[in-house]
């Protein structure tokens, strides 16, 4: 998952919030539970320091005097962790179990018991309650203290934190898978728009799905008016281009009948240079033409009939000059249909079809047929074909075929531009015949398209 991935962030936040929050809640929860049990603890102690109210009374010397003394044992264990004691200004009596010691004097209340926690004798902490009582109704009041060691409630509480926390921890650990999931489903729509940016980034004419969540509809109305404007202005170039192409032919042809009128009167160089010139702009107006087609091609969808566009084809050639000497020979599984509009098929094996007429000494053959997840339609001749390094520069992306001087550059150059803006391979290779082959492949619809 990348740094910058918005799924990351999301779960980072989730997680570092929950944790937070968990974190808080054990906090508080753990203060509550402290709470609680200082209180049950003081309650107690009232109980058994109300006991010994029961019994205080002030002797005739004015020292308080407590009988019956509680009966708990703790109370007569020295350091027994268990106290109690009644002090006045006459002197104190107190439990056996404080010995030579004595509780820490705090503030008491002479309505209420007072809850203290305390350090007391023999260094152990203390929880402790405290009160002035008077009995018989005296001006000199009594203060009864009983205290307790609080080190089992303070146990009690770390047990309770360590398994709180332990508790609370795996919650984050269950909120944090639950995010995820949370995540991944709010993430989702976001994944069909990917696919449907794909689908508009192969076809100019296609559009985002209105079927997004209604908080990315603002989003997808701006794409969709973007490829609007897109596909507008290609429409615009295209035609722009064709017009072009089809304003120069008048012009050349006049050029080309001036040749004729040159060579006529005996100027032949003259004429031939003007017969280049006229050969060399309409080969560059074809090809630009063939491009406009392929632009338009990009991302069209439809199938055709190999068999049926290849005996179209020949029939045609066959009836040309160079085609009369040649044997044309058809072998293409029945059924076998390639995934393009039957003008593009028509386009691409027409070229590759009188390629191979031209260069050819007596042979041409097409072949089709579905192998390994794919379509193959193959055109090959026993010509004199290409060296490997002239194959080598004619399969290189972003090279202009046509360019190359090689003899065959304009038909592969637009077969090539058709074949990317269809999504087929386009290889050459040797012949079995002893010429040239051409290939072109497509990703069968159950298999996915190789990329290239």
């Amino acid at each position: 998952m990348r740094r910058n991935s918005l799924r990351l962030r999301l779960l980072a936040g989730a997680a570092v919030t929950v944790f937070l929050a968990l974190a808080l809640a054990w906090a508080g929860i753990s203060w509550l539970f402290l709470q609680h049990v200082e209180r049950r603890e003081a309650d107690a102690l009232v109980q058994i320091a109300e006991q010994v109210v029961a019994g205080l009374t002030v002797g005739a010397d004015g020292r308080p005097v407590v009988e019956p003394r509680p009966a708990d044992p703790r109370f007569q264990q020295i350091a027994g962790g268990s106290y109690w004691q009644a002090t006045n200004a006459r002197g104190s009596v107190q439990s056996q179990s404080l010995w030579d010691q004595s509780l820490p004097r705090t503030g008491a209340s002479l309505n209420r018991w007072t809850r203290a926690t305390v350090m007391g004798p023999y260094g152990k902490q203390l929880t402790m309650v405290s009160r002035q009582i008077r009995p018989d109704e005296r001006p000199l009041g009594v203060t009864v203290r009983v205290a307790n060691d609080n080190s089992e409630v303070r146990s009690a509480v770390r047990d309770f934190d360590r398994v709180l926390a332990l508790s609370l921890a795996l919650l984050w650990l269950v909120l944090s898978i639950a995010a995820y999931v949370q995540v991944s489903l709010g993430l989702r729509p976001l994944d069909r728009l990917r696919r449907d940016l794909e689908r508009l980034r192969r076809s100019p004419s296609a559009r985002l799905s209105e079927h997004h969540p209604h908080e990315i509809h603002p989003l997808i109305e701006a794409i969709n008016a973007m490829a609007t404007a897109r596909e507008g202005d290609l429409v615009r170039a295209r035609r722009r281009a064709a017009d072009l192409a089809h304003g120069l032919k008048t012009p050349l042809a006049v050029v080309a009948a001036q040749s004729r009128r040159v060579r006529e009167a005996g100027a032949d160089n003259a004429a031939e240079s003007l017969d280049r010139a006229v050969e060399a702009v309409g080969a560059a107006l074809e090809a630009e033409l063939a491009r406009s087609r392929a632009a338009a091609a990009r991302g069209a969808s439809g199938d055709s009939d190999a068999i049926e566009v290849v005996e179209g084809l020949v029939s045609v050639i066959e009836r040309t000059e160079e085609g009369e000497a040649i044997a044309f020979s058809i072998d293409i599984a029945p059924g076998l249909r390639a995934p393009v509009d039957g003008t593009d098929l028509a386009e691409m094996l027409g070229a590759l079809i009188e390629n191979a007429t031209r260069h050819a000494r007596r042979q041409v053959r097409i072949e089709g047929r579905r192998e390994a997840g794919a379509i193959i339609l193959r055109v090959e001749d026993d010509g004199p074909g290409m060296d490997a390094s002239a194959i080598e520069v004619a399969t290189q992306r972003g090279v202009r075929i046509d360019e190359r001087g090689s003899g065959h550059g304009l038909g592969l150059s637009i077969v090539r531009d058709l074949a990317d803006a269809t999504e087929a391979m386009f290889g050459l290779g040797a012949s079995a015949l002893g010429g040239l082959s051409a290939e072109l492949r497509w990703a069968s619809p159950d298999h996915p398209p190789k990329r290239r």
